[in-house]
């Protein structure tokens, strides 16, 4: 322990020493959705808290006070740089410290156990060890800059459906292996200042209560010393969350804790010494953020400034994953179509994605950044600067039918009102989307004098024809368009399982009217607010919904088909929407929404140079991949994704991802599809068979490996030398530009010979991934990767001994491309 650390907790004692069993218990809850009470007596500040992972929303839910968006995390992590991750880790801290927020509410180190999880777009990959090496990364940069990490969501929070009730059951091994091995990496690596529990339930307990897992792992094995706060309105039993490790109960102000906890010390129910020990957890936070008098902060110095715009740009290009670059048509020498000559030539952009790009998953990770670069942005500030460059725009196929937030030309704020109708104030909206919950309110506003609320403003449509306005959320409408009211009524909750998404309501088509392309209109949806004084968490939330004007999808195709043709190369963007991927609910197949698929055929069949890019948080079926020329996975890649197209499409930046998660050809070929519980339990019945592990095992090809990703050059891979601890690699770029390299590391137990029972003791897959480094050289360059090996990539965890066992034998060292590209294999003998 530093000087440093000793005066923190010497300050965190005497401030404990001071408080009484009532300010105890008010401190370990929620004071309102996002923050913890002051306690000047003691010189405490109030404990500001937001969501992430990709930026810092603030306490708000307001485009008043932008944020950074970067890419999905998902994306982060297909750039296999856990370096990379600490500088956005910086980036997002300096954010936190502009906003006034002290604990940033990321990273999800949950697996990605089914393409169908909902949030798999929130969390890095399939894999717990990329999964460990680039949450560390992003914990080290958060923290490098004054503000803490929530690890989250610990544990077994991998799917959406029944997420508050489900009971994941998952055996001792798997748990360990696979589930726990991330927060483990992280916690011991890292050292995290916070962690979250989840809504679920682990083998038969819920995780706000789990004090095996969060008292025994958590904390005695691993060592944390930080904070535990629950998922929002996860604890649910006073005395089951203090005595299960649970430290603060958010949100507020009515909690399982306040003056519910201090009521339990006072009956004997709950013992003091685990209140205090909650409060000594809460302060040593503060005491590392800089918020308790007389306690130093953990952080003396931040980083210097980060230029987020221009970080955002490079992230995204190094999270773009290539995974198919042919050469194609009769040009000699023969050379892939990427990257693209622009200089004289014609681009025809494709998809309505082009247009209105996805930049972010939703749900609780939804940011509002103060600009969006769309790929039609990005690609024609490109092409401007390129001497005989054309670039032409059709929408080809739109992925949604339904009407979604008012977005797109539209211009909004919240008027609210009291019962006689007087404003009692107003605020700007990012979107047709109100979504206020505690006092995020805009300023002069309560839940006592309010009684309805007005989104008005103007719309600007881009398109002429029919256009369809609808609402979301429940309650009593009305919504008028150009000074007309065209519907007013009620809206009630339908079936949706979620709590979340029952509250939100079902989107619903109101009126159609028709608008001319240019002429500005008013709009306006009124709300009438329910009496909200007895509910212990108040929110308001509802969407002023839009959708353009429909064409024939054939017309529209049809379009697009002789814009390819007029043009050298056709890049065609496909994308999911936020109905098809979002927190709230899981997927039910893999296929891209509308008519895509059928775009991409019809572009392809039209010009040999189509290129496609995917838009999307997680893997999507795409059964055109061998009939066009290229294909670049984008993930959701934030705010400056367009210019990060542009720059990867035109070779200013080479396409630096591989692939965090195996792609799999079809939705058949996916090894785990069960995310549905059956009578409120989901059984892991997979066992340690996820992902890549999964695909080897039963002799599945996917569409693309895990680990896979082109790039703009080539590699030799020369030579490889082992010993129980380190790898060396020796690799050239025997390309004709600079580069960057993964080397990743697999063993794979070699099969024993006569009496040698060593590694066929236990069953485990295949092979795993057990180290991998990033390696950068130019056009003729070598340069030599030295991996660390570790030891746990040895170990099992053996559930009779409740411990970790070394699995000696032969095993064969793969240094590889991707999982199942092997370029180089050693054996090495363990003991």
């Amino acid at each position: 322990m530093t000087d440093a650390d000793q005066a923190r907790e010497d300050a965190v004692e005497a401030a404990l020493g001071t408080l009484d069993l009532d300010t105890k218990a008010r401190l370990l809850a929620g004071q309102d959705m996002w923050s913890l009470p002051a306690l000047p007596e003691i010189g405490l500040g109030s404990l500001v808290m937001s969501d992430g992972p990709v930026g810092v929303r603030g306490v708000r839910w307001t485009a008043g006070d932008p944020s950074i968006a970067l890419p999905s995390p998902t994306a982060l992590a297909a750039a296999w740089d856990p370096a990379l991750a600490r500088r956005a880790g910086r980036l997002l801290a300096q954010e936190a410290r502009r906003k006034g927020v002290h604990v940033l509410l990321a990273p999800t180190v949950n697996l990605h156990r089914s393409p169908l999880g909902g949030r798999h777009f929130e969390c890095y990959s399939e894999d717990p060890f990329l999964t460990g090496a680039v949450g560390s990364g992003y914990v080290n940069g958060v923290q490098d800059g004054g503000v803490a990490a929530t690890v989250k969501h610990f544990v077994g929070n991998d799917a959406e459906t029944e997420r508050f009730t489900v009971d994941n059951v998952i055996a001792p091994r798997v748990l360990r292996e696979l589930y726990l091995a991330p927060f483990e990496a992280i916690v011991t690596g890292a050292r995290p200042w916070g962690v979250m529990t989840a809504y679920n339930q682990v083998n038969g307990t819920t995780m706000t209560e789990h004090r095996h897992l969060v008292n025994e792992v958590l904390r005695g094995e691993w060592g944390f010393d930080g904070c535990n706060v629950s998922d929002w309105m996860a604890a649910r039993s006073t005395t089951g969350a203090i005595e299960g490790g649970l430290d603060v109960a958010m949100p507020g102000p009515r909690t399982v804790y306040g003056p519910a906890l201090a009521e339990a010390v006072r009956a004997g129910v709950v013992p003091g010494p685990a209140v205090d020990g909650a409060v000594r957890n809460v302060l040593r936070l503060a005491a590392r953020v800089g918020i308790l008098k007389g306690a130093p902060a953990a952080v003396g110095a931040v980083p210097d400034p980060v230029d987020g715009q221009a970080l955002a740009r490079e992230l995204a290009a190094r999270g773009f994953v290539l995974v198919r670059n042919e050469a194609a048509g009769c040009e000699a020498p023969a050379r892939p179509v990427l990257p693209l000559d622009g200089a004289g030539r014609t681009v025809a952009l494709i998809g309505a994605a082009a247009r209105d790009a996805r930049i972010l998953g939703g749900g609780s990770a939804t940011v509002f950044p103060g600009r969006v670069v769309s790929p039609l942005d990005g690609l024609t500030a490109a092409l401007a600067d390129l001497p005989g460059a054309a670039l032409t725009y059709a929408v080809g196929a739109d992925p949604s039918d339904e009407p979604a937030p008012a977005a797109q030309g539209f211009v909004l704020r919240a008027v609210c009102r009291d019962a006689a109708g007087a404003v009692l104030g107003e605020g700007s909206l990012p979107s047709g989307q109100v979504q206020w919950i505690g006092d995020d309110l805009p300023a002069g506003v309560t839940y006592a004098t309010l009684a309805s609320i007005e989104v008005t403003g103007t719309f600007l449509p881009r398109e002429s024809g029919e256009h369809v306005f609808g609402t979301r959320g429940l309650g009593a409408f009305t919504l008028a368009v150009a000074g007309e009211t065209l519907w007013e009524g009620v809206q009630d909750s339908g079936e949706e399982a979620d709590p979340f998404e029952a509250f939100f309501g079902a989107p619903c088509e109101r009126a159609r009217t028709t608008l001319t392309e240019g002429e500005p209109v008013a709009v306006s949806l009124t709300c009438r607010v329910p009496d909200m004084t007895a509910l212990p968490l108040k929110a308001i939330m509802f969407s002023l919904l839009h959708l353009g004007p429909r064409r024939d999808p054939d017309e529209l195709i049809a379009e697009a088909v002789s814009a390819a043709r007029a043009a050298d190369t056709a890049v065609v963007v496909v994308a999911t929407t936020e109905r098809v991927e979002s927190e709230g609910f899981d997927r039910t197949d893999l296929a891209l929404p509308g008519r895509q698929d059928d775009l991409v055929r019809a572009v392809a069949a039209a010009n040999p140079h189509t290129v496609v890019v995917v838009n999307a948080g997680s893997p999507v079926e795409l059964p055109w991949r061998e009939e066009v020329a290229a294909v670049l996975l984008t993930w959701f890649p934030g705010q400056e994704g367009g210019a990060a197209l542009a720059d990867v499409l035109l070779g200013h930046a080479e396409p630096g991802g591989r692939l965090p998660t195996t792609w799999p050809a079809r939705f058949a070929d996916a090894p785990v599809t069960r995310v549905v519980p059956a009578e409120g339990r989901l059984e892991y019945r997979e066992g340690l068979g996820i992902g890549y592990r999964a695909y080897e095992n039963a002799g599945t090809t996917p569409a693309y490996p895990f680990g896979h990703g082109l790039g703009y050059t080539d590699w030799a891979y020369e030579s490889l030398e082992v010993t129980r601890t380190t790898a060396r690699v020796r690799l050239t770029n025997t390309g004709a530009r600079p580069g960057r390299e993964v080397v990743q590391l697999y063993l794979a137990p070699v099969a024993a010979g006569p009496g040698d029972t060593r590694s066929t003791a236990v069953e485990r897959p295949a092979s795993w991934l057990a180290a991998f480094a990033g390696v950068e050289a130019g056009p003729g360059e070598s340069v030599e990767a030295e991996i660390a090996l570790p030891a746990r990539a040895f170990e099992v965890w053996d559930e009779r001994a409740r411990a970790w066992r070394r699995i000696g034998g032969a095993y064969e060292v793969r240094a590889s491309r991707a999982h199942g590209d092997t370029r180089l294999a050693a054996t090495l003998d363990i003991t």
